[in-house]
């Protein structure tokens, strides 16, 4: 049997083209990429690249004045949070809420929508495995060709399980999987509730439906469409919050700063056709529905405008440096995956 894909990069000395995080003696992290005639410089000193090209993982170098650094190879969470970015990446405490929550397994067929840089694909690959299906559908041409070169870099090539498609989900996915075959749905978007349709359609009977939200304006418009839509279970919906703690002898105490909000996540799961969901016996609150000034109910449009969903416009400045980074050309999306989502 061959290794899974990107195994070997896990492996074996550094090697040239690799990324390496060295951890200096007041534990800052700085990330390099190998190159034969490459150096890292800080204001004291610099290190050539090729002591490390061939060394071991876990050696501790010295640069020219003497000062010493840890040299490893970046865990998935410490490349996502490194790596060029366009848009803003999923967390890795979000993405491994959504991997176990969502109960992505080895060999499932996977839908995700708005990859943005390609942090969450990274994990949604791993958990499907080289037998599994990740259908990753993303709007902007920019960010797709960010996020491949993104998923490239991190399995040192392309991987045999994910097909990237661009073009919008209600769109692309009726082409991209039968009725009924999906396992599991991943929405990244600013309204999932446009694409609920959609998405049972493709959901087997029992798939589970994970959308990732960063308002609790956005979490309130998905969950009342969810249970308005009925063909999905009750929806659940929570935030997770890490906090480290700084160790010294008998000096344990929390960390001053700590990774707070960074997004909602929201689960359902695709009834069977024809059945519909259990009576809530629960009452709401009042003032759970809001009205406008004049009594009325509040309109779709006052409650859900985009600037109220906190929509916020990625700079032309920061895609051209992620493309720089990555070495992507507007071209470089390339045959994998039909760009017309057929």
């Amino acid at each position: 049997m061959p290794a899974p894909t990107g195994a070997a990069q896990r492996r074996g000395p550094f090697r040239t083209g690799e990324r390496v995080q060295l951890t200096d003696p007041r534990g800052r992290l700085h990330t390099i990429t190998l190159q034969p005639d490459g150096s890292f410089h800080t204001h004291r000193g610099y290190l050539r690249h090729s002591e490390l090209i061939g060394a071991s993982e876990g050696v501790v170098v010295q640069n020219t004045t003497g000062i010493e650094y840890l040299a490893l190879r970046p865990l998935l969470a410490d490349h996502v949070l490194s790596m060029p970015r366009g848009a803003a990446v999923v967390y890795p405490k979000d993405a491994g809420q959504i991997v176990t929550m969502g109960d992505v397994f080895p060999g499932a067929t996977v839908v995700e929508a708005g990859v943005g840089s390609g942090g969450l694909t990274l994990s949604l690959l791993r958990a499907v495995g080289d037998r599994g299906r990740l259908v990753s559908v993303e709007r902007r041409e920019d960010f797709a060709a960010i996020a491949r070169g993104n998923v490239e870099s991190f399995f040192g090539g392309a991987h045999p399980a994910w097909d990237l498609r661009l073009g919008d989900l209600a769109d692309v996915l009726p082409n991209a999987a039968e009725p009924g075959s999906v396992d599991r749905v991943v929405l990244d978007m600013l309204a999932p509730w446009e694409n609920l349709d959609a998405v049972a359609a493709a959901l087997a009977p029992g798939g589970v439906l994970v959308c990732y939200v960063a308002t609790t304006t956005q979490l309130s418009r998905l969950a009342e469409d969810v249970r308005s839509d009925g063909r999905y279970t009750e929806p659940e919906a929570w935030e997770s919050m890490v906090r480290g703690w700084h160790l010294e002898g008998l000096a344990v105490r929390p960390q001053h700063r700590m990774i707070g909000h960074t997004g909602f996540l929201l689960t359902t799961r695709r009834l069977a056709d024809g059945v519909e969901p259990p009576h809530r016996k629960r009452r709401p609150a009042k003032g759970s529905y809001p009205v406008a000034e004049d009594g009325t109910p509040a309109t779709d449009t006052e409650l859900w405008s985009p600037e109220a969903m906190g929509e916020r416009e990625t700079s032309a400045k920061k895609i051209r440096r992620a493309r720089r980074e990555l070495h992507v050309a507007p071209e470089d999306l390339g045959p994998q995956g039909p760009a017309t989502g057929e």
